[in-house]
């Protein structure tokens, strides 16, 4: 994808910024979200049943987390159009394309071509200098500044800085690490089991099927496509036949005739009589969940993938 210059490039000021499909998309009940800091909890709590939470369909799109940089295309009454440059997608050749709330965006960090810190815990708290604090989800990634034994210091966007516990986050040197083994992959996917699903979700806070996948390579360094029909073609991610699958990779389904809607990781080997097991955040369901495929899975698997450098 194509970086943004100077002019027009912002970064992700607050925990989680949900994108949404237009400044009209946000319901009455969607007001925590889209408040100056958002209270994604507060918003999660009037969502307590799955008609609410299927609203969400043609509403959000996305999420952007703290330090994810941005390219503004345009802003109009306390909204910007902008497209998510480290969220591969079809959809636009730069990144992820949708509204944000401007307020939720600032002035980048000054770290380029540095070490980042990405957060591998479910949240970590952010302790900034000069007082407070912030909740930051897992697949956060921002700047270093130092390291020692117990923290690390990193850069936040308007020139603001903090200090992270050093065992909350994974130092990446390189901009393409390595994919983590397989284990600590669904180490970090399975931190997430009972999250609630959320349409668009890509945060601690809730997540889709493909924003699951999504978050535990991120807190890992490693960038991949937002949607799951975008997963399943990702150029980092090789085919692997349905009968030779190993945990750690990746399952696709489709409904006939349709493009691949569903996603989730493979957690064992196919057993000897069939049963393929899947951690997953089913939309029908109310959490992310570890379970054997069920038939009406089953009937609908189309491929498999692994990720590879």
């Amino acid at each position: 994808m194509a970086e943004s210059d100077d002019s027009d490039r912002r970064e992700v000021r607050v925990e989680v910024a949900t994108m949404w499909t237009s400044p009209a998309a946000p319901r009455e009940s969607d007001r925590p979200a889209v408040l100056d800091h958002p209270e994604l909890a507060l918003w999660l709590a009037g969502m307590d049943d799955l008609p609410s939470r299927a609203g969400l369909h043609g509403r959000t799109l996305t999420q952007l987390l703290m330090g994810e940089p941005v390219q503004v295309v345009e802003e109009t009454e306390g909204w910007a159009r902008v497209v998510a440059l480290r969220q591969p997608s079809s959809l636009d050749d730069r990144g992820y394309p949708g509204w944000v709330p401007s307020s939720h965006l600032g002035r980048p960090a000054n770290g380029e071509g540095g070490t980042r810190a990405c957060v591998r815990t479910t949240t970590a708290l952010c302790h900034l200098d000069g007082g407070g604090s912030l909740e930051l989800s897992c697949g956060t990634t921002l700047w270093v500044d130092a390291v020692d034994e117990q923290t690390v210091g990193v850069r936040l966007p308007e020139s603001r800085r903090g200090r992270l516990r050093a065992d909350a986050v994974t130092i990446t040197q390189r901009d393409r690490p390595p994919p983590p083994e397989p284990d600590d992959l669904l180490s970090t996917a399975r931190q997430f089991l009972g999250v609630r699903y959320l349409w668009g979700g890509t945060s601690a806070w809730g997540v889709d099927c493909s924003g699951l996948v999504q978050l535990a390579y991120r807190a890992h360094g490693i960038g991949f496509a937002r949607d799951a029909h975008d997963q399943e073609v990702s150029p980092v991610l090789s085919p692997v036949d349905l009968d030779e699958v190993v945990p750690g990779d990746l399952y696709f389904f489709a409904r006939a005739g349709k493009a691949v809607s569903h996603v989730g990781f493979v957690t064992a080997p196919v057993t000897a009589e069939g049963t393929r097991w899947m951690l997953h955040a089913p939309e029908d369901g109310e959490a992310v969940e570890e379970e054997p495929l069920a038939p009406h899975r089953l009937g609908s698997l189309v491929s498999a993938g692994r990720v590879r450098s």
